[in-house]
């Protein structure tokens, strides 16, 4: 299975510095004229593309503020808007969070990508767009739309007069669409009200923009379309923002934007906003096992130094620090035997016979350390530089791979896997804190029921968008009797046991999961079944009970209950499992079909009999016209002919 490089750091139209002269910023521009750097290894991953040249420099109304990194947050303690992120890094390539943009609000699964800098949905009017999660974004029927006016700070869309946005990618995949801006909603979870916001409205996608399951990205770089920025400036939350990735087996995690109080064992680094316009560390040092790789400091300082990018999957080094960590590494396993990797495109370096409990990892793999500029040290365990081998059972492959030619480093989402990763930009420091993400709320102390929302601060009545609670850390969250109508409940569980063991219990395990729900086994349907490793991923629809286009609210909060406190177990036979996610569906959503298959099956049913009724009339009256019209006793029974199905 290709895994190609998804969502580098964004190469078109980003903010860029001169020697620390002060900010240079392309706003709505043209592309950039980029490099290409590949490895010279046959079969490699190609390198991270980074621009060329610089773009004029302009006086935007959204315009860089040099002084940020100078200001203080006010001594006023601001919200937060605590975020849910969804999927995996080995499924999808990347991790998502859910927003909800217009009144009503309209949800969108947006790729949360720290490399790029605005944030776009596709648009109703989109020319070129694939077919995402959610349907596309409709500016006429949202109330608070409005379409961001052309002005000289900008590249105008001449027939709408109105702002446009380009952006293009390593691998190749671009966006563009003109400038709305609307109101943003981030979930139940926020203490963070609702907020007016500028957003690409997308027009054309190419490449994996085009073919991806996600709707669109979420860019939380430094940038004046940056959704970071936006809320900053508004001074609505501080400026700081963590996201923490789920493991190997779980996937998943949790994103603040706003300040957090950082546990006492954080790791800090500084962070540069003047060397480079990404979020950059300051890694001095590789330990394997304990052991010091032999380079020099300065290889991880080339160009834009070592930096991180949520929406990049793996880890990229310079080709002598590559070659160093992947000898240390292969120096250390013993036991282990190296195999090819998953996929022939790519020379991926693999080892056998580990086992399938990722716990156990570390028996068999070292730790790696990265040491900061400031002696501080933080530890990777394997799940950090490691993924799955997706066709040997036990099998694992290094997900550290050579940058090429190119100087920089780069660190993708599978190093910060269960590691909560703070953005301070306020202070100009990240820090990293080892920790099970799919617990964080519970591990903070921070309650997982929807806190108490502040007013707008616009002034403006909106109502806060619905977002359950789901993953395999939520708790109840509060369903009220006339509130909610919903037409179907998705649930996605992960088992350790292949599809093909699993299949011929697929029956069974569907009355399992209608006697844990206290529903129907009718009412329970299997969507898919796919392979996840070694193991299998399934997912299963609850529709209500016949006749019915949604649940009563009782059997929807029961459901709901059962869902987010864990109540539905499964027994041993069917191995280890987890409930990864589960969400619910209104009516609205509901196609035409689904919600009136019952009357049309009925009325075709009544059709054709009617029709069998009148042929046979018709046939008996034209057997009597022909017939003698003297009466003849029936003495053998006629059977009736048996309908057909339909």
């Amino acid at each position: 299975m290709a895994r190609p490089l998804t969502r580098l750091i964004s190469v078109v139209s980003v903010i860029l510095y001169l020697a620390r002269l002060g900010p240079w910023v392309a706003i709505c521009g043209e592309p950039s004229n980029v490099l290409l750097l590949r490895s010279d290894h046959e079969g490699s991953r190609p390198a991270m593309i980074l621009p060329l040249h610089l773009s004029a420099p302009v006086s935007s109304k959204f315009a860089f503020n040099s002084r940020r990194q100078l200001q203080r947050s006010e001594p006023k303690r601001h919200p937060n808007a605590r975020m849910r992120l969804y999927d995996d890094l080995l499924l999808n390539g990347y991790y998502t969070t859910r927003l909800w943009i217009g009144t009503p609000p309209q949800r969108f699964a947006l790729i949360v990508d720290t490399g790029s800098t605005v944030t776009y949905v596709p648009c109703s009017t989109c020319q070129h767009c694939g077919k995402h999660q959610d349907p596309k974004f409709q500016p006429d029927m949202s109330e608070t739309y409005q379409p961001v006016k052309c002005t000289a700070d900008c590249n105008c869309d001449n027939d709408r007069m109105q702002c446009m946005y380009k952006r293009q990618y390593a691998e190749m995949s671009s966006s563009s669409g003109v400038l709305g801006e609307d109101v943003v909603s981030f979930g139940n979870q926020s203490e963070l009200a609702p907020q007016r916001a500028v957003f690409g409205c997308e027009n054309v996608e190419t490449g994996d923009l085009y073919s991806q399951h996600a709707d669109g990205i979420m860019g939380l770089g430094r940038g004046d379309l940056s959704m970071m920025d936006h809320l900053v400036d508004k001074k609505v939350i501080s400026d700081s923002f963590s996201l923490c990735y789920g493991g190997m087996d779980v996937g998943g995690g949790a994103m603040v934007l706003g300040g957090l109080t950082p546990p006492a064992d954080m790791v800090f680094t500084h962070s540069d906003p003047v060397r480079s316009p990404y979020y950059n560390i300051n890694l001095k040092e590789i330990h394997v096992a304990g052991k010091r790789l032999h380079l020099n400091p300065n290889v991880f300082d080339g160009k834009h130094g070592t930096v991180l990018d949520s929406g990049t999957t793996y880890a990229y080094l310079p080709e002598a620090a590559f070659l160093a960590f992947k000898h240390a590494i292969m120096k250390e396993l013993h036991s282990l035997k190296q195999i090819s990797g998953p996929d022939p495109n790519y020379k991926d370096i693999c080892f056998s016979g580990v086992g399938i409990d990722v716990s156990k990892l570390s028996k068999s793999f070292p730790v790696v350390d990265m040491v900061f500029g400031n002696g501080h040290k933080f530890s990777l365990s394997p799940e950090n530089y490691l993924f799955r081998h997706s066709k040997v059972r036990g099998a694992y492959c290094l997900g550290v791979f050579p940058n090429g030619k190119d100087p920089t480093t780069l660190l993708g989402g599978i190093i910060v896997r269960n590691t909560l990763v703070m953005y301070d930009r306020e202070h100009t420091k990240i820090g990293f804190w080892k920790t099970n993400c799919s617990e964080l709320w519970e591990t903070l102390h921070l309650s997982d029921a929807p806190p108490p929302v502040p007013p707008n601060s616009e002034g403006t009545n909106i109502t806060k968008a619905f977002e359950p609670s789901i993953g395999p850390s939520a708790s109840q969250y509060n369903l009220h009797l006339g509130e909610l109508q919903i037409a179907q409940i998705t649930i996605v569980i992960s088992f350790n046991i292949s599809y093909m063991d699993m299949k011929p219990y697929i029956t069974e395990l569907a009355g399992l999961i209608a006697h844990e729900l206290d529903v129907n086994t009718s009412q329970v349907h299997l969507r898919n079944f796919s392979s996840l490793g070694n193991g299998s991923l399934s997912r299963w629809i609850i529709t209500p009970g016949p006749y019915a286009d949604f649940f009563s609210n009782t059997t929807a909060m029961s459901i709901v209950a059962r869902l987010s406190e864990h109540r539905m177990q499964l027994p041993e036979t069917f191995g280890s499992y987890k409930l990864l996610d589960w969400n619910t569906e209104p009516p609205s959503r509901r196609t035409w079909w689904q919600q009136y298959y019952l009357v049309v099956a009925l009325a075709v049913m009544l059709t054709l009999l009617l029709g069998v009724s009148a042929l046979g009339l018709f046939l008996i009256w034209k057997n009597r016209q022909q017939a003698e019209p003297s009466y003849k006793p029936v003495d053998v029974a006629i059977p009736e002919q048996e309908l057909q199905p339909l």
